[in-house]
């Protein structure tokens, strides 16, 4: 899997989501954060627009120190040939966060000068 790094400098893979198996796939542009040891957090309006299914709320704790309640729902993403069930977490942020946990089990190597990113 493919991806770049763009003029911010942000680590960008793009994922096919979808809200259940049989639905039709979505691209969605993800930033690669691995500070964040989840495995997804998309803002509130392409939750809606994907039509994803809420799941649960769990407490989270924010860069701040701050403890949050969060709504979670689920997606299915295409991942390395297979279809895979995520949780998401939902924000008011702008860009989709991908977290650690998609990268367990991978190798990610992130080429600056050349702005391209692998994962495998």
């Amino acid at each position: 899997m493919n991806g770049m790094v763009d003029d911010a400098g942000r680590a960008l893979i793009t994922l096919s989501v979808r809200p259940t198996h049989d639905a039709e796939a979505a691209p969605l542009r993800t930033w690669v954060d691995t500070a964040f040891t989840g495995e997804f957090v998309i803002p509130r309006a392409t939750i809606r627009a994907l039509g994803l299914p809420q799941s649960a709320a769990i407490m989270a704790g924010l860069a701040d120190g701050t403890q949050v309640v969060l709504d979670t729902f689920s997606c299915v993403i295409d991942w390395f040939g297979e279809q895979r069930v995520v949780e998401v977490v939902e924000n008011d942020g702008n860009l989709p966060l991908r977290g650690v946990g998609l990268l367990w089990k991978r190798k990610l190597a992130i080429d600056y000068p050349t702005r391209k990113l692998s994962l495998e």
